[in-house]
């Protein structure tokens, strides 16, 4: 008698380490550089390997920064800092499909010398792979093994696929633009569902514009468009459980100015990257207890685990918060602008059925002072918490993108400043399933010839059919033909006869 392999496959979503590392950008303004008041810094992955044991990747950290030149002029530098970083972990296997966050914690301006800008910025790198694990177990049809069978449910990986587009934004204007100082683009993901080999990806992109009018004003301005993709992945059914997740490549966003004698607009192009992930249900049938009436079977029992797929949350809100600057700060006349408008997720967790986002919205002022008519800047930020209802519960992975859009600036006092903004951010969500299956059985020793005919069973009230034909080595049929007036589980204590025939 022999077992044969009956192995099947499971998804698994593994998390990669977080963690922080600083990246130094060196950037050449082009002009000499008087004063900076803003500074937008912006980040994405651009390509890695995975290998056992390693993911190496690359990424480029965009940074947009206004400048006072000495001749008082102002001007946008925006500039590109590649890099790299790598994640070890001995779970990390070729063949594996990788999914990495970062996220832009804090930035600083550390030196300015001529045309010549250094800035320090602090990224934290997080993410997981995904992947189908092999499980091991059996099958058997040898007519002396009794075998209990059980469907049961498994989450599949289907596989993972991105597409690269472009949305096309306009601000109508009635002013003529004198010059563009900002553009800041910002994308998240609203909604993901699953069709027939392909998933359907939605969502929203707030673009905010800043820019000097023919007057000499500063004006800025939002404008929200929204997306909806459909993106191909093979296998793909209406009841798959998907995710995805969307980028803007900030290198690559351009802004055109058209002019005519009413006005003008301005045309802004957003490249996104989209991903989305798919996962399937199936039922797979496995051997959950077996016993042979001929020999004794050693059986070896396993755990494994299994990544289960929840429908995405939106979790939206209001930001508010007050800076008081410093004394040694010049009081605020006049705020002329504010730029930089970043949000950074320090912690997100679920806690009696609502999940909670934390972060930190950023933004700098830049402001006048009447009494030396110069300008300043005064960077704000501001801690907050969004929840909202959930029915997710347990420990799993969490991995929100967020934005913030309609922020505002006002003075008080001439020392305070008020800040308002809203948030959106988009949270996925996956946990760990452990389940238990026999993953191995071999033949032991052959029972002893019975040396009886007959044999009466006391069996007890609750007791199973399945329990009582093991514990007696027979075959479920024997029981319930010699004994047709059971039924089971039994209702009450009850004694059972059995007959054997002997061979001469």
């Amino acid at each position: 008698m022999a077992f044969e392999e009956n192995n099947f496959y499971v998804a698994r979503k593994y998390e990669l380490a977080k963690s922080d590392f600083t990246v130094e950008c060196n950037v050449s303004a082009g002009v000499n550089v008087a004063k900076i008041l803003s500074v937008s810094v912006d980040s994405c992955v651009e390509s890695y390997e995975l290998l056992n044991g390693v993911i190496n990747y690359s990424g480029v950290i965009d940074t947009k920064i206004i400048v006072m030149s000495d001749d008082g002029q102002l001007n946008t530098v925006c500039s590109t800092c590649p890099f790299s970083s790598k994640f070890e972990g001995e779970e990390l296997q070729t063949g594996q499909t990788a999914h990495i966050h970062l996220k832009i914690m804090d930035y600083n301006v550390e030196s300015v010398s001529g045309d010549s800008i250094r800035l320090s910025v602090i990224l934290q790198q997080s993410g997981f792979v995904s992947q189908n694990k092999e499980i091991k177990t059996i099958r058997c049809d040898d007519d002396n093994v009794c075998a209990k069978e059980d469907e049961i449910s498994v989450i599949k990986f289907i596989g993972s696929a991105s597409e690269n587009i472009d949305v096309t934004s306009e601000i109508n204007l009635r002013d003529k633009i004198k010059k563009l100082i900002l553009t800041e683009s910002k994308t998240v993901v609203k909604n993901v569902e699953a069709g027939v080999n392909f998933v359907t990806i939605s969502g929203d992109v707030a673009t905010r514009v800043l820019f000097l009018n023919e007057n000499d004003k500063f004006e800025n301005g939002y404008v929200y468009d929204s997306f909806k993709e459909e993106i191909e992945l093979e296998n793909v059914t209406r009841e798959s459980f998907v995710q995805g997740h969307a980028y803007v490549k900030q290198d690559a966003v351009t802004t055109e100015i058209v002019e005519d004698e009413k006005g003008g607009k301005i045309v802004i192009k957003v490249p996104i990257k989209l991903i989305v992930e798919a996962f399937q249900e199936e039922k797979v049938s496995v051997i959950q207890d077996l016993y042979s009436v001929k020999n004794e079977i050693n059986v070896t029992t396993e755990s494994f685990e299994m990544t289960n797929i929840c429908t995405m949350e939106m979790v939206e809100g209001k930001i508010e918060g007050n800076l008081s600057l410093d004394e040694d700060k010049p009081r605020v006349d006049k705020i002329l602008f504010y730029g930089g408008n970043h949000v950074a997720i320090t912690n997100s967790y679920i806690k009696d059925g609502e999940v909670f986002v934390e972060g930190i919205a950023k933004t700098t002022v830049v402001y006048l002072n009447d009494e030396d008519n110069s300008l300043y800047s005064a960077q704000i930020d501001v801690p907050f918490t969004l929840s909202e209802k959930t029915d997710w519960s347990g420990e799993g992975i969490l991995t929100v993108d967020a934005i913030v859009c309609d922020v505002d600036v006002a003075v008080k006092k001439g020392r305070d400043l008020f800040y308002d903004a809203k948030v959106k951010a988009c949270v996925n969500y996956c946990y760990n399933v452990n389940c238990g299956i026999i993953s191995e059985a071999t033949n032991g020793e052959e029972y002893p010839e019975r040396d009886y005919a007959m044999e009466v069973v006391f069996a007890g009230a609750g007791e199973q059919l399945w329990e009582i034909a093991k514990k007696t080595r027979v075959k479920q049929e024997q029981i319930t033909l010699q004994n047709p007036e059971l039924t089971f589980p039994l209702v009450d204590d009850s004694s059972l006869i059995l007959y054997y025939q002997k061979a001469n």
